[in-house]
């Protein structure tokens, strides 16, 4: 289908973009399950924090390393038949071990083989739902469903944990499993019968009659991010926050016990405030639609996550129940940062572009994650869990603070590469680049 016609179509686009929403929400949530359910098996198994490192890493893997190949793939091939793809190989990988744990031959390597398949295939997956988004949900309604995305991770987050372990209480571990199975299912069928706009080519690819090779397409990719400012500081700054906020997580644990001298119940409290907070944020967001310009709204967004961060470094030892509110202020700040700047992307990055950027962006911000965690245990030993949060969030808010002064950032919606730039960065891409 091409652009034209999808435009023509979006006066109807409810009913088709729900029903597939709806299968990717259970499809998602059958993921958690699993995920929990994994890591609780291995934990219980082997009682190594080295083993669910490496697990960590098995899952990060993929997705930085292929990333950005997966994104010129998924602008290459039909994105409906991507998903498709990615949810039936989860699910394959799924079935084969569940069969392990009913035979009782699973091995940890098992489970780290289906780890990395399910990361690979969620590097395909979640680019081309983002980008299949523009092209059947409307320009104006873009914040809102980015809100209802983000108050859907924020619901995952609440739900999934006490859910799978209540389900590993009644259910041996292949029965989880097979709950995921079904879930998958829910999410391939309405793909099945429900058409998802494609992209035109571009006049670049017109013009030049033999198709693009992926490499000359990955390059592609990249000349076009680089030649956006705005969108190169936007990269930037998203691998910084990963680098500092990410790592601030990790230590939560330590947190909760050294710093207000809390025991597991206080952890689940201060998980529990996150995600009731990105889920009442995402319903907002979802209600509200943000500034009219969406860039406004992601930057003040940024200051008040930056400011609640840290918030919870700089709380007494005393006010625990004050570092708990703090957590569920910052997350609820997290779907007004993050809603808003993916529904720019949706709808300023050419089509033909989308999952080589989204590829792009989720790469770098992931790839900042081991090295922060690397940096961020040696000084949390030295200087103590808070003052990382403090770092965090004071970087955090100065960024949002910056980015108001720096006009490639605050006009990213309107000083975007033209067609004529996306079509000569195309045209420009040989084999021997």
């Amino acid at each position: 289908m091409s652009t034209a016609v999808a435009q023509q179509s979006l006066k109807n686009w409810k009913a088709p973009f729900f029903t597939i929403w709806t299968g990717q929400a259970f499809s998602l949530l059958g993921s958690q399950l699993v995920q929990f359910a994994l890591v609780w098996w291995l934990t219980k198994t082997t009682g190594s924090a080295t083993v669910l490192a490496t697990a960590t890493l098995v899952a990060l893997l993929p997705q930085v390393l292929l990333g950005p190949l997966a994104g010129a793939l998924i602008d290459r091939w039909n994105r409906r038949l991507v998903m498709i793809m990615a949810d039936s190989l989860i699910a394959l990988a799924t079935v084969g071990l569940a069969l392990l744990f009913w035979i009782g031959n699973v091995q940890v390597w098992h489970v780290y083989l289906l780890m990395f398949i399910r990361s690979l295939a969620g590097g395909f997956h979640w680019p081309a739902m983002q980008a299949s988004t523009s092209l059947m949900v409307p320009k104006e309604h873009l914040s809102r469903i980015q809100g209802l995305n983000q108050m859907l991770t924020g619901g995952m987050s609440i739900i999934a944990a006490p859910m799978g372990a209540l389900l590993l209480e009644v259910l041996p571990m292949q029965g989880v499993l097979a709950i995921d199975i079904g879930t998958a299912l829910l999410a391939v069928v309405p793909l099945l019968f429900i058409s998802i706009p494609q992209p035109e080519r571009s006049m670049g690819q017109q013009l030049n009659d033999t198709k693009p090779s992926v490499w000359q397409d990955f390059r592609a990719g990249l000349k076009y991010v680089w030649g956006w400012p705005g969108l190169m500081m936007i990269l930037v700054m998203a691998a910084l926050i990963n680098l500092l906020v990410t790592p601030a997580f990790s230590l939560l644990p330590i947190l909760v016990t050294k710093q207000f001298g809390g025991q597991a119940m206080q952890l689940a409290y201060v998980e529990s405030a996150w995600g009731i907070g990105m889920f009442l944020g995402g319903l907002i967001l979802s209600a509200w639609g943000g500034f009219r310009r969406r860039v406004i709204t992601s930057l003040v967004g940024l200051i008040l996550m930056g400011i609640g961060l840290a918030g919870v470094g700089l709380t007494p030892s005393w006010a625990f129940g004050l570092a708990v509110g703090f957590v569920f202020f910052a997350g609820i700040m997290n779907p007004i940062v993050n809603g808003p700047l993916f529904a720019v992307l949706q709808s300023v990055v050419e089509p033909e572009m989308q999952g080589r950027v989204f590829t792009l962006i989720m790469s770098v911000s992931m790839a900042m994650t081991p090295l922060g965690l690397l940096i961020a245990g040696p000084l949390a030993d030295v200087l103590g869990p808070p003052a990382w949060f403090v770092v965090g969030g004071v970087a955090t808010a100065l960024m949002g603070i910056v980015g108001f002064f720096i006009p490639a950032i605050m006009h990213i919606e309107d000083d975007r590469p033209t067609q004529a730039e996306v079509s000569q960065a195309v045209l420009t891409t040989s084999p021997g680049d």
